[in-house]
């Protein structure tokens, strides 16, 4: 067998580098300023790759800023995958997504960025935490434990709500984020039909700690 791969595993590779690059580069001016005017140019040169390479990936800028906008929400789900993989009750599920929101905008601020400032228009995206959270709230509806009758509808609130999170995390950086958090999860299980005193017990269970 040869040693290396062949050279078109190689060449896709690389291809594959240089189209994360653009959208890493495209991440950083969402999180920093939100402002998509940049010219390709400016964004080739943060990504340190040529000009002509950006055409090779991405028809236009728009493209490329969805691109970057479905990869932050995309590894924002992820994360909760792996943080919240043993846990069973729908209604600690939506609590934790709750606070560890909050604590992601100190751990993962340049992701929480782009979250607040486009997050609202992939609140039902395919990508990233909605499909879960959907799923978590199906689950809870069918199961007895929401009174919920519409996942979707319940989807946006929980969705607008966390949205604000994150938004009040970065604007008020001198407020406790995981209290703000958790009462905020308070609300939103006595919303979805917990009963006070477990929406409060569930919303203030232990966490996983964020690296």
């Amino acid at each position: 067998m040869p040693s290396s791969a062949p050279p078109r595993n190689r060449f896709e590779r690389r291809r594959a580098e240089t189209r994360q690059a653009l959208i890493r580069a495209a991440r950083q001016i969402l999180a920093e300023t939100g402002d998509t005017s940049a010219s390709i140019q400016a964004i080739a040169e943060r990504a340190d790759v040529g000009f002509g390479s950006f055409y090779n990936h991405f028809e236009s800028k728009t493209e490329l800023f969805d691109a970057a906008v479905v990869d932050a929400l995309e590894e924002f789900g992820q994360t909760f995958d792996e943080r919240l993989a043993g846990i069973d009750d729908p209604a600690e599920l939506v609590a934790a997504g709750f606070r560890l929101s909050a604590r992601m905008a100190d751990s993962h601020p340049e992701l929480m960025q782009v979250l607040r400032r486009r997050g609202l228009g992939y609140l039902h995206s395919e990508n990233g935490l909605a499909p879960r959270a959907l799923r978590d709230l199906e689950a809870g509806i069918a199961s007895g434990r929401f009174t919920a009758l519409d996942p979707v509808v319940a989807l946006s609130a929980l969705g607008g709500t966390l949205l604000s999170l994150v938004e009040l995390r970065f604007t008020r950086p001198d407020l406790d984020g995981d209290e703000v958090a958790s009462n905020l999860a308070e609300m939103v299980l006595r919303m979805l039909g917990l009963p006070s005193g477990d929406a409060g017990e569930v919303a203030r269970r232990p966490l996983p700690d964020l690296d």
